[in-house]
């Protein structure tokens, strides 16, 4: 065999290597089904928002994407699993700023959320709405924080779990309020959501796009909302703050994670489908009439954002005291 041959047969045979190299990093994704885990209660919004998704990605990729509900531990538990699995497009996260509350909140956590997951794509953000139950004799927040300083640690708040957006939002109220109220910590919002409705607990701040029907129904008393301006949802409540606890603001916001080390082709093509999903002329009506606003941003704009939301937590766990026992 000439030296000629020889070259063109080496040539051959290294763009046959490269082709079988490309082919096998170059499969569909997704080729099989897709886990969402949610590591919050069934109901609550978290798992709603999940199942939405989850239906329009399966629509969108032709493949089946299941959701995994691993509430416990203020997000703890499932959050874990998801860390632990492999790192191939095919176990996902539905976050909240449950956790990023959790990286000052809870010193001893089975992961580091920036280190072992990466960002994916935010969904959505809502407000949340300050309730009570009809048994308490306060119809709005400057006769609650009196009757809270009447009679100190009198109250309950309810919450999903410690660490999570209720809870924050409560002790944000409590230390800018100037009140004593006491926290009330269950599994997962329907569960806290059902005691503050059956009046074992006198009061909450819930996400709107959950507890507004029960406001209107009159089975809760709303006394306002969490966001700057008012909500379309409830456009008659005041915002906390301009009903009188100043420099009041917070919101609940979900998002998609996933382990570290997922291959960027893979965290692209879920950004970009989730993106399409959210600026959906359709979708925005229905959140919008539901409290909850789309968001969209590039893997790395909600990395940024999640950095920043750790940041901003954290002031809030220091200067409001809050605890965990985790």
């Amino acid at each position: 065999m000439t030296s000629i041959a020889r070259r063109a047969l080496c040539a051959l045979a290294a763009a046959f290597i490269c082709m079988q190299w490309q082919s096998g990093w170059a499969q569909p994704y997704p080729s099989k089904v897709v886990r969402i885990v949610v590591p919050f209660g069934a109901g609550g919004p978290a798992d709603i928002y999940a199942r939405f998704l989850g239906h329009q990605l399966q629509e969108s990729l032709g493949q089946s994407f299941i959701v995994d509900d691993r509430p416990g531990a203020g997000s703890i538990i499932g959050t874990e699993i998801v860390a632990k699995a492999p790192p191939d497009g095919y176990t996902l996260l539905m976050m909240s700023n449950t956790h990023t509350v959790n990286e000052s909140l809870v010193a001893k956590k089975p992961f580091t959320l920036m280190k072992d997951f990466v960002a994916v794509a935010p969904v959505n953000n809502s407000d949340l709405l300050l309730v009570v139950h009809p048994s308490v004799p306060v119809k709005s927040v400057k006769e609650l924080v009196a009757l809270a300083k009447a009679k100190p640690r009198g109250l309950n708040y309810a919450s999903s779990g410690t660490g999570t957006p209720y809870h924050m939002a409560g002790e944000l109220f409590k230390s800018l309020a100037g009140v004593d109220i006491v926290h009330i910590p269950h599994k997962g919002s329907p569960e806290a959501r059902t005691s503050v409705l059956s009046g074992q607990v006198e009061m909450m701040l819930d996400a709107i796009t959950t507890m507004a029907p029960f406001a209107k129904a009159g089975r809760v008393r709303a006394l306002g909302t969490s966001g700057r301006k008012r909500s379309s949802v409830l456009p008659d409540i005041p915002t906390i703050d301009e009903a009188g606890v100043k420099g009041y603001e917070t919101t609940i916001w979900l998002g998609i994670m996933a382990p570290a080390g997922m291959p960027k082709p893979v965290i692209d093509r879920l950004n970009a489908e989730i993106t399409k999903i959210v600026a959906r002329p359709d979708v925005k009506k229905t959140w919008n009439e539901q409290g909850a606003e789309p968001m969209s941003m590039t893997p790395a704009e909600f990395e940024k954002y999640l950095n920043n939301d750790i940041a901003k937590w954290a002031k809030v766990v220091k200067f409001s005291g809050a605890k965990t026992d985790q």
